[in-house]
């Protein structure tokens, strides 16, 4: 099983985008989606997730209020609408999914089926 990201790009700053991430399949446990992304030189970090019903939403404090996470109407995509975009905001997103439980949802550990990353570029 795959997750399929895409819609990165090049765009100002101040600027949009939109992220979409699709599971090519059934992946066991799946219960949330989370956001993540990594600059060159830098670790990767969380980003936002939630859960497949669409509640409880959760964003880093560097993103909170920019971006949006969203589940799609047929609950088989996960969105993230990054507006307001910042050059800090330049990476590499990548989806995951979630199938461990007992950690903050922020942990990478929970996630274990990763997408392939799509380039996030903003210009100032």
């Amino acid at each position: 099983v795959q997750l399929q990201a895409s819609g990165g790009g090049l765009v100002q700053a101040g600027g949009s985008l939109r992220l979409s991430c699709t599971p090519s399949g059934y992946i066991f446990n799946n219960y949330a989606m989370g956001w993540f992304r990594q600059a060159p030189g830098k670790e990767r970090e969380w980003v936002a997730a939630i859960s497949w019903s669409g509640d409880n939403p959760n964003y880093d404090a560097s993103v909170q209020g920019r971006f949006t996470i969203s589940v799609g109407n047929y609950k088989n995509t996960v969105y993230l609408q990054m507006d307001s975009l910042k050059p800090e905001d330049m990476a590499v997103y990548y989806c995951a999914a979630a199938t461990r439980n007992g950690l903050p949802i922020s942990d990478d550990s929970l996630y274990s089926v990763w997408g392939q990353g799509t380039q996030v570029t903003v210009s100032s």
